[in-house]
């Protein structure tokens, strides 16, 4: 009985291997990911989460636990020496079998993957529910023969692949082609930290249905742009995640951009990128959240997506903001070098605004009660000036609940010298302070008003002399 079981149990592992890990389907002699990780899985029934580390024979029933989890994912291991494993086609019940697994998502750390495998594996997927297939830290080898995926279709409909290395994607074409019934219906993909340099044209025209894309922290200049947005390519693409590149030139990003119709979210920050006051490139109009942080931006780049509702230029060296957007509900201009709050007018719609870190001084009245209409202001940490208008002011905002978390703590003067370093909520702006006018001239009033009334008393009571 006990071998029967045995035997069952590394039945199910090889089920299992072959069909759900991709290349860990075959998931024998794995090196360990880090030391001290036993040869085995590790299951969290409250994530429905579970982990592999060194599966062996030895090791199979340990997977077992794995059956009842959403996520799975594989650690470690060189799978070359399995590139002449047999792998055959699965019979009606393997596949019934992996049609009733739970699991969503895999995860596929620290391998060597040899595309032959990859590309012979890959089909088995379509027998099964994971949605979600992720690479992390893997090298792949060599090339496969991609015709056994044609007109294949996968249930994984997101793919990411972060800090892989693999041949340049120039080259190949071909293979995409035999993948393109299953890319022409994915929606999303990253591609990130992996040294890519370019995206040809023909590879972007493939993924037809693709509403995400995350290409950041990689190599990719401004002439690489587009080539790989060509026309054709992404037409449905709606989120653009560029961060963390060799980017430089705004209106280079633009031109290269301009054919994404469908874009509503990009992500350029943390580049390096100069503005060019003299282009007249027309970003997409169907844009709606820009990041433009960490930039290195010393100007505002003209002209800006004219639709826009969430625009974040924190963290650069911005000494001032003078544009108008009509749509624009939030701005954030935190960590700048901004000596003047931008003209509220500019923004009829906007109600956030973030201006912490900047070298603000004091809020002018008119803005105060611009301000007044946000539902979100951050100001702190700018050197502030203690006079009443400046105090009194940002005590104002504060009354409202304008101010959020970051007062009254993050608001100190910087001047004048006997309030230096004081929390400006403890300013004292009282009226006789502040406007000692608005208390002295009506008091006069008042006084001159009584003494003009008794004088028209004692000329009342005097008594009339008899002629």
């Amino acid at each position: 009985m006990a071998k029967e079981m045995c035997l069952r149990e590394l039945a199910v592992f090889r089920l299992f291997s072959m069909s759900v890990a991709v290349l860990l389907f075959l998931g024998l002699g794995l090196q360990a990911a880090a030391e001290g990780k036993r040869n085995r899985c590790y299951f969290n029934r409250t994530e429905e989460y579970c982990v592999c580390y060194n599966l062996s024979e030895e090791t199979a029933g340990s997977i077992i636990q794995c059956l009842a989890a959403t996520v799975v994912e594989f650690q470690g291991g060189d799978v070359e020496k399995y590139i002449a494993f047999p792998i055959r086609d699965l019979d009606d019940s393997a596949i019934e079998t992996l049609g009733s697994l739970a699991i969503q998502k895999i995860i596929i750390g620290n391998v060597l993957v040899p595309e032959i495998l990859l590309a012979r594996v890959l089909r088995f997927f379509s027998y099964t529910h994971v949605q979600d297939l992720a690479f992390e830290s893997c090298i792949f080898q060599g090339r496969g023969d991609w015709s056994d995926m044609n007109d294949q279709e996968l249930p994984i409909r997101s793919l990411s692949f972060h800090n892989v290395t693999s041949a340049p994607l120039t080259g190949h074409e071909q293979a995409f082609c035999s993948l393109s019934r299953w890319l022409e219906t994915l929606e999303e993909l990253a591609v990130t930290g992996s040294h890519v340099t370019s995206l040809p044209c023909a590879i972007g025209k493939v993924f037809r249905a693709l509403r995400s894309l995350n290409l950041a922290q990689n190599s990719l200049s401004d002439g690489s742009l587009t080539p790989a947005f060509c026309q054709g390519a992404f037409p449905q693409l709606q989120e653009l995640s560029l961060h963390h590149n060799n980017l430089s030139s705004c209106h280079a990003v633009c031109e290269g951009l301009k054919l994404l119709q469908e874009l509503w979210r990009l992500d350029l920050s943390h580049n390096e990128l100069m503005a060019d006051p003299s282009s007249s490139c027309q970003w997409p109009a169907s844009l709606r959240h820009f990041n433009l942080s960490s930039a290195g931006l010393d100007e505002v780049p003209t002209p800006l997506p004219p639709n826009l509702e969430v625009l974040d230029m924190s963290h650069n060296h911005l000494r001032a903001v003078d544009v108008s957007l009509s749509s624009l509900k939030k701005l954030f201009l935190n960590q700048n070098l901004l000596q003047a709050v931008p003209s509220l007018r500019n923004y009829p719609m906007l109600d956030t605004l973030h201006l912490d870190n900047n070298s603000i001084w004091e809020l002018p009245r008119g803005e105060v009660k611009l301000l007044g209409r946000l539902q979100d202001v951050a100001v702190a940490d700018n050197p502030f000036s203690c006079s009443c208008s400046g105090a009194g002011g940002l005590q104002a905002l504060a009354a409202m609940g304008h101010l959020g978390q970051g007062w009254p703590g993050g608001y100190r003067c910087h001047s004048p010298a006997q309030y230096q370093g004081w929390l400006v909520a403890r300013v004292p702006v009282s009226v006789l302070r502040c406007d000692p006018a608005a208390v002295v001239a009506p008091l006069c009033m008042a006084l001159a008003l009584l003494g003009v009334a008794g004088a028209v008393f004692v000329v009342r009571a005097r008594p009339c002399r008899r002629a």
